[in-house]
């Protein structure tokens, strides 16, 4: 796989450690916080992520690293134990339904060791490896199946369902199922055509 450098992004500086413990902080105080109290809860994730719709459900337990790298449309639905690695931009759309287990991960390593490693990592007070991130983004009307992976730099595509139990390592189209490991478009469907 081909990088650019500016794929690349520091997991470890201050300032990154400073903003993933803050963010371990308020997915804590969501965590406890009373179910009923919508208030509150709202007010927790307004300050957490990036930008968040109206009528937006978040179940817990709920997981990310930075928070400020995702944006919410409105209706939006997140079950329960839901990860959100988003080093890099996650965007979801309006209407868009994520069940429980959902992972997505932003942020992957090389494969090769010569481009993970870092030789003289401690001289350079980094982590011995390097991290590499890529938006994510669910179109609107979407649904992501329980359990589902997305992994670095997909997109899904308006009214698209993803099977549960997929690994999404590419882009899926608009109007389509598409499930397995690895994800692929099972069916198109028609999304203007009426049931009977």
């Amino acid at each position: 796989m081909y990088y650019e450098a500016s794929d690349f992004v520091e997991t470890a500086d201050n300032e990154t450690l400073a903003l993933i413990a803050r963010t371990r902080e308020l997915t804590r105080e969501y965590y406890f916080s009373d179910y009923r109290d919508t208030e509150k809860r709202t007010a927790i994730l307004q300050e957490l992520l990036g930008s968040i719709g109206e009528n937006v459900a978040i179940d817990t337990p709920f997981h990310c690293d930075h928070g400020n790298n995702i944006f919410l449309g409105n209706d939006v639905i997140i079950g329960m134990n839901c990860t959100f690695v988003d080093n890099a931009a996650i965007r979801i759309g309006n209407k868009v339904m994520i069940a429980s287990n959902v992972q997505f991960y932003t942020s992957s390593h090389p494969v090769l060791p010569q481009e993970r490693l870092i030789p003289d990592w401690k001289e350079q007070q980094t982590p011995f490896f390097r991290t590499y991130a890529r938006p994510i983004e669910v179109k609107d009307n979407a649904w992501i199946g329980g359990g589902a992976i997305l992994l670095p730099g997909v997109t899904i595509g308006e009214n698209s369902v993803i099977g549960a139990g997929s690994v999404v390592n590419r882009s899926i189209p608009a109007n389509c199922v598409a499930a397995g490991n690895p994800c692929r478009v099972i069916r198109y469907f028609d999304p203007n055509e009426k049931r009977q």
